[in-house]
C-alpha cells in the first residue's frame, strides 16, 4: 500500500527532530570524524548529516525510537546533505554518499517496523532542506542584483541529492523549511527530472519568518501556494518557526486556500534564553489535539525540540479522527509576486504595465543601456503606484545582452517589496531570455510568449518548460504560415494551440491568448478591420476555449498616430471599452493613461469608433485630419457648475463641513490652505478635522445623523489624513502628536465570522476620536490576550452573532481575569443580551467592568463613561448593581417547561394514514453555479437591509417609489416631520445599494451559488433520518395554552407509518469570490462601500434562498407546480411547506451544519465551516426543505437539561460539547 492510498482516510504521524535527538548523545569531534575522516583538515562537529557515514548506529537508533513511538513516516538524516551546504565543511564530494547511506538506514528501519505492524506500514521521506543560501535575495546589501547562488547551481545540487535518495529507496520527497520559494522551485524542478514516471510524491513544507505570516523572502502564504501549486504536491504544510499554538492560525489559512493535503510539524514551543525548547510532550499534545479535532491536518509531526516522547502522544490523538479535506482547486487563474493575485471576473480587466520594455520605452532602454538600474526600477515602481497589477519586462534590443539584463533587472526588482508584490510578465522573443527570467522569479509569472511559428515540437517543448517553472503562458496567434491577421486565421491558430496544450495536460486556466493587436488607420484598406477581427476573436475564445484568458499589447493599435499622445490614449480607451465588453481579460497598457472613455467628447469618440469599429471607409482619413489639426491637444470641457455656498466659509469651517457631509472633492486644496495657517500638520487633524468628527459623533448620538452618513464621514476623514500623511512624516521630529481620546481593541470571537456590527461600532467610535485596533473575525482567546498585552488598550470590545459565541465571550472574560487585567470589557452582537451578560460573562471577570452595548449608537456613551476619570466609578457601580438585580430576578423568573416525555406525547399530530408524500422529480444533489444577480434582486426583502443600518423597516417602502424628485417628495411627506431626515438618508442609502447592485449585474459577478439535494427520509423519536443518516432535532418544551409542542421531525413520516417520505437540503452563498472586491474597498479606505457590500451580500443570500425555495416548490421537487405567488406573498409565507435554516429558531443548533454540509459537499460552491459550524463566506444560508402541507415555522425556545442530554446522546456527542451551541435555549441558571 502506498502513502497516497492511506492519506485520505487517516491522519499520518511524522517523526520529530533529528538534531534534538543527536544533541542528547553529546557527541565529540571524534564521533563525527570516525576512523575514515580522522585526518580531515577542518572541524566536523555539528555536521549531523555526516553521521550517516560515521555513526550509522546512532542514526538508526533515532529512527527506531520514533518508529517505536508510533511514527508512520521517518525522515532521512539529509536536511543539509547538498553540495551547497556541505561546502561549509569542504565535504561537497561526499554529498551523494551521505544521501544514499541515510536513505538506506531509514529504509532498513522502516521496513523492520512494517514487518512488525503490517496494518501500519512505515514510510521514508527524503529530507531536502533549503540550504544556507538564497536565490531570491542578495547577501550583499550594497549590491541587490548579486546572488550567492544561481538557480542552475542549486538545481544541480538538489538533483544530485534526490538521485541518491531515490536510489536509497525513499517513498516520498520532503522539501522542508522553505524560506525562499525560488529555492523550493529549484528543488521541485530537480525532483521532477529525477522522478520521471516513478510514483514518488513530493511534500512541500514552508516556514514563516514571523507572525506577519510571510516567508523570509517576503511571500504571503497564499502567494507561496500559488507559486508552487504546479508541483502538484501530495501535501503542503508548515514547519519550524513556531510552536503549535502560534502555528495554528497560519495552518487554518493554509488549509482554507490549498487544494492539497496539509502537513504540520511545529517546534516544541519557542526557544528559551539558552536556545532550548521547553514545551513538554503533554502540553504540546493538547495543542496538537486542536489540529486533529478541528480537521486541520493530514500529516502531523514535530520539528525543533521534539522527541519520541512528543510523537508518542500523537497516536491516541489521531485514532479514529477524520483527516483534513483539501480545499477546492482554484476556479480562476492565480499569479503571484510577494502577494497572490486571483484573475477573477471581479477584476474586470487586468492592467499589465508596459513601460519596463526596452522595445516600447526609449527612456527605459536608455536607463538600461547606461546601467542606471535604480532609475529603471523607479519606472516599475511608478507603474505599480499607478495601478499596474502585473509588470511586463522586456529586454529585447540588439545592443543588449538580453539574458544578463533580464537577470539583473529581475534580481533588482525582487529587492523592492513595493514592486515585487505584483507578478511579472517575462516578455521576449528569445527563449533563452525567457528562461533566464523564470530562473529569477519566486512567484508565478506569465511567459510572453510562445507560438507555433517554428512548429509543434518546439511549441510543446517550451510549454512543458513553462509548466515546470510554474508559470502561466501567453500564446501568440502565430503559426508556421506566419502572423494571424484575420478573424478566421486567429481562431484557427488559437484553437489548434489550445488543443495541443490541454491534451499535454497544460492547465487551461494558465493559457492566455494574444490574438495580435495590430495597427489600424494606416492608409491600407486591408488593415481597417484589424480591431474588429481582434474583438470578434476575443468573443470567440471566451465562448469556445474554456478557462482561457485573452490579452493584447494595446499600444500597437495606435502606432500610426505616434507623436500624438492624446489621440493614441483616446484610441486605446475606445478599443479597450469594446474589447473588454467582448471578454478581454488583460492587456499591456500604460497604467497612467489619463484619457477615460466617458470623458472623450462625443464628436472625437465618434471619429475614433468609426476607425476602431471600421464603420466608414474614410474613417482613417477623417481621424488623421482631426489629429493633425489638434496635435497633442486634449479637447477642453467647460464646467458650468456653480460654486457651492459653503465654499465661501473660512478654511476650518470648510474642512469640518466636508467631514460632516462626506465630501472629499476639495480636500487637497483646503488642506493645502490650512497648512499655511497651522504650524504642524497634526494640528489640522486635532482642530478642524476633529471638530468635524466630533460634530459627526454628537449628531449621531442625538439621532440627527444616521449610520450611512457616519460611514461616509469616516471615509472622508481617512482621505484627509492620507493627504496629510507625507507632511506628518516629515514633521516626525516634532514633539507630540495627534491626541486620541482612547484606544479600543475590537474582535469577533473564535468560531464566528460575522463582522458587520463590529465594523459599524469601529466606525462610530473612530468618529468620536478613538483609536481602533480591529483584530478581525474568528479571533481565539489567546490572540486577544496577546493583543491586549501588546496594544495596551483602554477598553476591549467583543462581538458575536451565533449562539456558541456567547460561550466564547465567557472564555475570553475568564482568560482576562486569569491574566490579571482590569480593562473594561464591552459585549455586543445579535445573540447577546443584558441578562446573558449579567448571568454568564460579568461573574467571570470580577477585576474589570463588563458592559453590554445593544447597538452602535450606544457605544460612544458607554466608552465615554468608562474613560471619564471622574464619573467612571459611579457608572461602573450602577452597571454592576443593575446586573446584580438582573441575576436575582432572572433566576426568579425561570420559564415553566413541560417534561420531554410530555412534550413528545403532546407533539403536533399529523394523520399519516391517508397521506401520500410527493416524490421529488430527481433524487440526489444538484449544483447551481453562478446564479445571476439580476435573477435574485427581485427577491430582496429590503426591510432587513434597513435594519442592518439601524434604520426603521418602514423606510423599505422607498422601493415602491420612482426616483424622480417629485415622487420622492411625496413619499417623504408620508412621514412625520421629525422622521423625514432619516427617511431622506434611507432613500440615499437605497439609491447607493441599487447602484452597487447594478454594478454587480453589469459585471456579471459570480458571487451567488447554491447546492440542493433531495433524499428519502423518515422520522423517529425527534430524529429525522436523511438517506439513513440521523439528524436529531429539538422539541419545544415551554408550557403553552395549546399544550402542543413542535419539532421538525413531526413533519416527516415516522418509521412506524410505513410511508417513504422525502426531504430537501440546501446551502446558498452570495459571497463566493467577493473577498477581492471587499479587500479593494478596504485598501481604498472606503468603509462605506465595505459595509454596503457586506449588507447587500447578506440580503442576496437570503433572497437567493427565497428564489431557490420557489424553484424547489415549482420545478425541482414540483409539489406546487401551479403556484403563482408574488414575491410579497412569499414574504408573507403563503406557500406550502417550509425552509427552516440552520441557526434560526427551528434549528438553533449551529452544529447541524456539519452533517448537512457533508451530504451537500458545499465546499464545491465555496462554502467552508468554522469550528463552531459557521459558514464562510458569512453571506450564506443553509437548511432543510419540508413539503408537508401542515409544516409550519416555529421557535424551539427554552429546553431542559433533560432534552439537552437526550439530544447530545442522539447526536453521539458529549453533553458539554453541545451545550455551547444551545446556550441561548437553556434556562440561564442551569448553564
Amino acid at each position: 500500500m502506498n502513502i497516497q492510498d492511506i492519506l485520505p482516510s487517516r491522519i499520518l504521524i511524522l517523526d520529530g527532530a533529528m538534531g534534538t535527538m543527536i544533541q542528547r548523545y553529546k557527541l565529540t569531534e571524534s564521533d563525527y570524524r570516525g576512523e575514515r575522516f580522522k585526518d580531515f583538515p577542518v572541524l566536523l562537529k555539528g555536521n549531523n548529516d555526516l553521521l550517516s557515514l560515521t555513526r550509522p548506529d546512532i542514526i538508526g537508533e533515532i529512527h527506531r525510537a520514533y518508529l517505536e513511538a508510533g511514527a508512520d513516516i521517518i525522515e532521512t538524516n539529509t536536511f543539509n546533505a547538498t553540495r551547497v551546504s556541505m561546502s561549509d565543511y569542504h565535504m561537497q564530494e561526499y554529498a551523494r554518499e551521505m544521501n544514499l547511506a541515510a536513505a538506506q538506514l531509514a529504509r532498513e528501519a522502516a521496513d523492520e517496523y512494517t514487518v512488525k505492524t503490517p496494518d501500519k506500514p512505515r514510510f521514508v521521506a527524503g529530507s531536502i532542506g533549503p540550504t544556507n543560501k538564497t536565490t531570491s535575495m542578495s547577501p550583499n546589501v550594497e549590491d541587490p542584483m548579486y546572488r550567492a547562488l544561481t538557480f542552475d547551481e542549486l538545481k544541480s545540487a538538489y538533483r544530485e541529492q534526490i538521485e541518491a535518495l531515490v536510489e536509497g529507496g525513499v517513498d516520498l520527497l520532503l522539501v522542508e523549511t522553505i524560506f525562499d520559494t525560488l529555492n523550493a522551485k529549484a528543488a521541485v524542478f530537480a525532483a521532477k527530472e529525477v522522478i520521471g514516471d516513478k510514483d514518488i510524491p513530493i511534500i512541500l513544507s514552508v516556514t514563516l519568518s514571523d507572525k506577519a505570516g510571510r516567508t523570509l523572502s517576503g511571500q504571503t502564504l497564499s502567494a507561496f501556494v500559488t507559486s508552487v501549486s504546479h508541483a502538484k504536491p501530495l501535501a503542503i504544510g508548515l514547519n519550524c518557526s513556531f510552536g503549535a499554538a502560534d502555528m495554528k492560525p497560519y495552518l487554518k489559512e493554509l488549509g482554507r486556500i490549498a487544494p492539497f493535503c496539509i502537513s504540520a510539524y511545529p517546534n516544541a514551543g519557542l526557544p528559551n534564553q539558552l536556545g532550548e525548547y521547553d514545551e513538554t510532550p503533554e502540553r504540546m499534545a493538547g495543542q496538537i489535539k486542536e489540529y486533529i479535532d478541528e480537521g486541520l491536518v493530514n500529516i502531523v509531526g514535530g520539528c525543533c525540540g521534539t522527541t519520541p516522547a512528543h510523537i508518542a502522544e500523537y497516536g491516541k490523538l489521531v485514532e479514529g479522527k477524520q483527516p483534513h479535506q483539501p480545499a477546492s482547486a482554484p476556479a480562476y487563474l492565480h499569479l503571484s509576486g510577494l502577494e497572490d493575485l486571483e484573475v477573477s471576473p471581479d477584476i474586470n480587466f487586468l492592467n499589465i504595465g508596459e513601460r519596463c520594455n526596452v522595445a516600447g520605452s526609449r527612456k527605459f532602454l536608455r536607463l538600461i543601456q547606461e546601467k542606471k538600474y535604480d532609475e529603471a526600477l523607479d519606472i516599475a515602481r511608478k507603474q505599480v503606484e499607478d495601478g499596474a497589477q502585473v509588470l511586463d519586462i522586456n529586454m529585447d534590443d540588439g545592443l543588449l545582452d538580453g539574458v544578463q539584463e533580464m537577470t539583473n533587472f529581475l534580481n533588482l526588482l525582487a529587492s523592492d517589496p513595493d514592486v515585487a508584490r505584483v507578478p511579472v510578465m517575462i516578455d521576449s522573443s528569445k527563449w533563452e531570455v525567457i528562461e533566464a527570467g523564470l530562473k529569477c522569479t519566486q512567484g508565478k509569472s506569465i511567459v510572453n510568449s510562445i507560438s507555433l511559428k517554428n512548429g509543434e515540437s518546439e511549441f510543446l517543448h517550451h510549454a512543458d518548460l513553462v509548466r515546470k517553472y510554474g508559470a502561466a503562458v501567453v500564446v501568440m496567434a502565430f503559426d508556421e504560415k506566419g502572423q494571424a491577421d484575420t478573424f478566421e486565421r486567429r481562431i484557427e491558430v488559437c484553437s489548434r494551440a489550445y488543443k495541443l496544450l490541454t491534451e499535454q495536460g497544460f492547465d487551461p486556466k494558465d493559457i492566455i491568448f494574444d490574438p495580435n493587436v495590430l495597427a489600424i488607420a494606416t492608409g491600407m484598406d486591408e488593415h481597417n478591420n484589424y480591431a474588429v477581427d481582434f474583438i470578434d476573436t476575443v468573443r470567440w475564445i471566451k465562448a469556445n476555449l474554456p478557462h482561457a484568458k485573452v490579452s493584447g499589447g494595446v499600444s500597437n493599435l495606435s502606432f500610426s498616430f505616434r507623436g500624438n499622445n492624446y489621440i493614441r490614449e483616446a484610441m486605446h480607451s475606445v478599443f479597450l471599452y469594446h474589447a473588454i465588453q467582448a471578454g478581454l481579460d488583460m492587456g499591456i497598457v500604460n497604467p497612467a493613461q489619463s484619457v477615460i472613455y466617458e470623458d472623450i467628447p462625443d464628436d472625437v469618440r465618434t471619429l475614433i469608433e468609426d476607425v476602431v469599429l471600421n464603420r466608414r471607409s474614410d474613417a482613417g482619413e477623417r481621424l488623421t485630419e482631426y489629429a493633425q489639426q489638434n496635435k497633442n491637444e486634449q479637447p477642453s470641457e467647460t464646467s458650468h457648475s456653480e460654486t457651492p455656498e459653503w465654499r465661501s466659509l473660512p478654511v476650518d469651517e470648510r474642512l469640518s463641513h466636508a467631514l460632516v457631509k462626506g465630501i472629499s472633492d476639495f480636500l487637497e486644496e483646503d488642506i493645502a490652505e490650512a497648512l499655511k495657517n497651522y504650524p504642524r500638520a497634526v494640528d489640522i487633524i486635532d482642530k478642524p478635522l476633529m471638530a468635524g468628527m466630533n460634530k459627526v459623533g454628537d449628531l449621531f448620538g442625538s439621532g440627527k445623523m444616521f449610520l450611512p452618513q457616519v460611514v461616509k464621514a469616516a471615509r472622508t476623514m481617512k482621505k484627509a489624513v492620507a493627504i496629510l500623511q507625507p507632511t506628518i512624516e516629515a514633521e516626525k521630529s516634532s514633539v507630540g502628536g495627534s491626541q486620541k481620546a482612547g484606544k479600543i481593541l475590537l474582535a469577533t470571537v473564535k468560531g464566528d465570522v460575522h463582522d458587520i456590527g463590529k465594523n459599524i461600532v469601529s466606525i462610530v467610535l473612530a468618529c468620536n476620536n478613538y483609536e481602533i485596533v480591529d483584530l478581525g473575525v474568528m479571533v481565539p482567546p489567546e490572540k486577544i490576550i496577546e493583543a491586549v498585552r501588546r496594544e495596551q488598550p483602554d477598553i476591549v470590545g467583543l462581538s458575536g452573532l451565533i449562539t456558541p459565541s456567547l460561550e466564547e465571550m465567557s472564555v475570553v472574560a475568564a482568560e482576562m481575569e486569569k491574566a490579571g487585567f482590569s480593562i473594561p470589557l464591552l459585549i455586543g452582537g445579535a445573540t447577546t443580551s443584558k441578562l446573558h451578560t449579567a448571568l454568564k460573562i460579568e461573574p467571570k471577570y470580577s477585576q474589570g467592568a463588563v458592559v453590554y452595548v445593544k447597538d452602535a449608537s450606544q457605544s460612544p456613551a458607554a466608552v465615554a463613561n468608562l474613560l471619564n476619570a471622574e464619573g467612571k466609578s459611579d457608572f461602573v457601580e450602577s452597571v454592576r448593581n443593575e446586573y446584580r438585580v438582573l441575576r436575582e430576578s432572572g433566576r426568579e423568573k425561570s420559564v415553566e417547561l413541560v417534561s420531554l416525555a410530555k412534550a413528545r406525547q403532546k407533539k403536533f399530530k399529523v394523520d399519516w394514514s391517508g397521506f401520500e408524500p410527493d416524490v421529488p422529480r430527481q433524487l440526489g444533489r444538484s449544483v447551481l453555479q453562478h446564479i445571476s444577480v439580476s435573477e435574485i434582486v427581485p427577491f430582496i426583502d429590503w426591510k432587513f437591509f434597513f435594519h442592518t443600518w439601524n434604520l426603521s423597516a418602514k423606510f423599505a417602502s422607498v422601493k415602491n417609489v420612482d426616483s424622480c424628485g417629485n415622487c420622492r417628495s411625496q413619499w417623504l411627506a408620508t412621514f412625520r416631520e421629525d422622521e423625514r431626515d432619516k427617511a431622506q438618508e434611507a432613500a440615499r442609502l437605497y439609491d447607493d445599494a441599487r447602484e452597487m447592485l447594478r454594478s454587480f449585474i453589469a459585471n456579471d459577478v459570480p458571487y451567488i451559488h447554491a447546492v440542493v439535494g433531495f433524499y428519502e427520509a423518515q422520522s423517529e423519536s425527534d430524529t429525522i433520518f436523511i438517506a439513513d443518516r440521523p439528524f436529531p432535532m429539538l422539541r419545544q418544551q415551554r408550557k403553552n395554552e395549546k399544550d402542543e409542542y413542535l419539532c421538525l421531525s413531526d413533519f416527516i413520516a415516522p418509521v412506524e407509518s410505513g410511508k417513504k417520505d422525502y426531504i430537501g437540503a440546501f446551502a446558498v452563498t452570495a459571497g463566493a469570490g467577493a473577498e477581492s472586491q471587499l479587500k479593494k474597498y478596504e485598501n481604498e479606505g472606503d468603509e462605506y462601500a465595505v459595509l454596503l457590500m457586506k449588507s447587500l451580500l447578506d440580503r442576496l443570500a437570503e433572497a437567493a434562498t427565497e428564489w431557490l425555495h420557489a424553484k424547489v416548490r415549482r420545478e425541482f421537487w414540483g409539489y406546487a407546480a401551479d403556484e403563482s405567488l408574488t414575491v410579497a406573498e412569499m414574504f408573507a409565507v403563503k406557500y406550502r411547506g417550509i425552509r427552516p435554516a440552520v441557526g434560526y429558531p427551528s434549528i438553533p443548533d449551529q452544529s447541524v451544519n456539519f452533517p448537512l454540509h457533508e451530504i451537500l459537499h458545499s465546499e464545491e460552491i465555496g462554502i467552508s465551516l468554522t469550528e463552531n459550524g459557521v459558514m464562510y463566506p458569512n453571506a450564506s444560508v443553509s437548511g432543510l426543505f419540508f413539503a408537508h402541507p401542515q409544516a409550519k415555522y416555529f421557535a424551539v425556545g427554552e429546553i431542559s437539561e433533560e432534552q439537552l442530554s437526550d439530544y447530545a446522546r442522539r447526536k453521539g456527542r458529549n453533553t458539554e460539547d453541545i451545550r455551547k451551541f444551545l446556550s441561548a435555549n437553556l434556562q440561564l441558571e442551569n448553564q
